[in-house]
């Protein structure tokens, strides 16, 4: 007996545990993706990341009430709309912010999270000003409600696998269009000396603008997921921005497999931790073990590449 757990109950406990860390680490990873491609292939700090986020939340909210409204024999699949028009919103509006701000700022990385910073400051008051300051949250079909019994005592939340599903998806698809597309390739070469891409033709403005707004859709894709597990607010992309660059450093900030290997460990970490300790200390605890690694080295888990 551990306390007034049994052996078995234990195990299920943390079997359980272990599964929240996984819906974490999937928030984590689908927020890190899009940061990893604007900070790790493009060198611009976006402080704004967390806002880019929720706008996605709220696209997703407005389309819940619109297709109950309008049309409610849509609304047992209208989250695979709603995922669609949030990628769209916030990757329209970060190529719109690259175009009018951060083209401006690519030899000042240090000035970009200023400018961003001040972005995000700007779009959590639009958003105060045009949703209100209350928290909002969205209706669930019937499919994505309840619990799949796994055992006795185990029962894994359908909505976290749902959760888990779409990260490995877009993951799949980020890999291809990065490593594997001709547009990615220009990327890569982009990265890897901006100079000689551009005198081999390639239009280092246009790769910049759809990289960066890939990373605002991407993150717009997270907000939707985000509704699933917490309440949508103005100020609520805050709670993940630190904890979404922590793993970017920490895995390497131009490796995409370093970003899934980082929010696997830190998720898995932070959750288990969570279970004997208080979700504080078990930030705190995390925290220090990651300094302590990157003190050690510096250059993350896999080595990053600098834009050039």
């Amino acid at each position: 007996m551990f306390g007034d757990y049994s052996i078995s109950d234990l195990g299920a406990i943390l079997a359980m545990q272990g599964f929240a860390g996984l819906i974490l680490f999937s928030v984590y990873v689908l927020m890190a993706l899009g940061l990893a491609i604007i900070f790790g292939q493009m060198g611009v700090i976006n402080m704004a990341h967390g806002e880019f986020m929720i706008l996605g939340a709220y696209v997703t909210w407005m389309t819940s009430n619109a297709v109950q409204h309008v049309a409610p024999w849509l609304f047992p699949g209208y989250f695979f709309i709603a995922m669609i028009l949030a990628f769209i919103a916030s990757g329209a509006l970060g190529m719109l912010v690259e175009w009018a701000l951060i083209r401006h700022l690519y030899k000042r990385p240090l000035d970009t999270l200023l400018a961003t910073w001040g972005l995000s400051l700007i779009l959590q008051q639009a958003y105060r000003s045009i949703f209100g300051a209350r928290e909002v949250g969205v209706e669930l079909p019937e499919w994505m409600m309840g619990s799949w019994q796994a055992t006795d005592s185990i029962q894994i939340p359908i909505n976290g696998m749902f959760v888990m599903a779409l990260t490995i998806l877009i993951t799949i698809a980020v890999a291809y269009v990065l490593f594997w597309s001709s547009w990615g390739k220009q990327v890569r070469a982009v990265v890897q000396n901006r100079v000689m891409a551009g005198a081999v033709g390639i239009n280092t403005e246009k790769v910049d603008r759809y990289t960066f707004g890939l990373g605002c859709g991407i993150a717009g894709i997270a907000g939707s997921a985000f509704t699933m597990i917490g309440s949508t607010g103005p100020t609520a992309g805050q709670l993940y921005i630190v904890d979404t660059f922590l793993v970017v450093v920490f895995g390497g900030a131009a490796s995409l497999f370093g970003t899934i290997a980082s929010a696997f460990s830190i998720s898995q970490t932070q959750s288990t931790l969570e279970f004997f300790l208080s979700g504080s200390m078990a930030k705190v605890i995390t925290l220090l073990t990651i300094v302590a690694i990157l003190m050690v080295r510096p250059q993350g888990l896999f080595a990053l590449k600098v834009r050039k």
